[in-house]
């Protein structure tokens, strides 16, 4: 990336490749390590309401730019998907791809070359066959058999996948909760209806931190990404709001920058996978920016570096921890990538 200029300049389509799906899009995944044949493979599932919905793994070909649709991977799921993840890198790659999904329960998926299989279905209430919807997840990179929920019923869910057990489960928040994020092996953080953000150790369940409250009272906080390259930092989204809220875990209560140049809502973030101090944020005006956090920021606030302009609201959005020179966002029925 270039470095930042007062002047952010425009993301050209000629550097985007577009897939366009037979229904809404929705959830999106770029898986973290190649295919056998070093295509990129990327979970896309749709948005329907209705009880069945789809999700398609396409493959990605950064040298010919390219998107390829697979017959095989394709698979029915009940009620769109509310978040899609691949298994994080490992050191020892096995020969097919591990996908999980939220929405009704937490699914795990098996990725083939050829074929897709469900692996297991993971309920976390004791009391029924059914559980609350999960609003979200997050794998843990550092230790990969840990899976995070988050759900409606206030509460956040550790799941031990080798095992298909619950690890543990927590009363998060005083209302619904959003959005999950890991930080470190047993550290994890959750944003809900409440209007909080707060950090959960597992080796101290009794107790949370609050690092950050809605300036509002009870504006909900619907997205939380963690800075995987300097885990001081997070960032969160507001519900209805065009700002995106960096926060600095030592410094709680108050932001450390406050990215306010979306002319609508923001409903996507996601940190750079490989420097600290880019994020990008995507929203119902279309736009995708990239930002450079400053050292300092200024008395005017911050430009974006770059941006692009999309055809219609941007829902979601995946920086490619892979192929880091490519950003995926997901904009009515259309998948696209973006060169950056």
């Amino acid at each position: 990336m270039e470095n930042s200029t007062q002047e952010s300049h425009h993301l050209r389509s000629e550097n985007s490749v577009t897939h366009e799906s037979p229904y809404p899009l929705y959830a999106m995944a770029v898986s973290s390590s190649p295919s056998r044949h070093h295509n990129h493979r990327i979970a896309l599932g749709s948005f329907l309401e209705e009880y069945t919905n789809r999700v398609d793994v396409v493959s990605f070909d950064p040298d010919s730019l390219s998107i390829k649709t697979h017959p095989g991977l394709s698979f029915d799921h009940p009620y769109p998907p509310t978040k899609l993840m691949f298994h994080p890198p490992s050191s020892n790659p096995s020969k097919s791809d591990l996908l999980a999904s939220s929405g009704d329960y937490l699914r795990l998926w098996e990725v083939r070359e050829n074929s897709i299989e469900s692996v297991a279905v993971l309920n976390n209430s004791k009391t029924s066959e059914f559980c609350a919807p999960l609003t979200s997840f997050d794998w843990n990179e550092i230790e990969p058999k840990r899976i995070g929920t988050c759900s409606i019923d206030t509460t956040c869910t550790i799941w031990d996948i080798e095992k298909n057990a619950v690890e543990t489960q927590l009363i998060a928040h005083d209302k619904e909760v959003y959005d999950i994020a890991w930080g470190e092996a047993r550290v994890f953080a959750s944003v809900s209806a409440d209007g909080s953000v707060r950090i959960f150790d597992l080796r101290d369940k009794e107790h949370s931190t609050i690092i950050y409250e809605s300036p509002q009272p009870d504006t909900p906080l619907l997205r939380l990404a963690w800075n995987k390259q300097d885990l001081r930092y997070m960032a969160t989204i507001l519900m209805d709001s065009n700002k995106v809220v960096i926060l600095d875990i030592r410094s709680p209560a108050l932001p450390v920058a406050e990215l306010e140049r979306h002319r609508a809502s923001v409903n996507a973030i996601a940190w750079a996978p490989h420097t600290c101090r880019h994020i990008c944020s995507a929203g119902d005006d279309s736009q995708a920016l990239i930002w450079e956090l400053p050292t300092v920021a200024g008395p005017n606030g911050i430009d974006p570096m770059s941006m692009y302009s999309a055809g219609s609201e941007i829902n979601q959005l995946q920086w490619c921890a892979a192929q880091p020179d490519w950003i995926a966002i997901s904009f009515s029925n259309k998948m696209q990538l973006l060169k950056v």
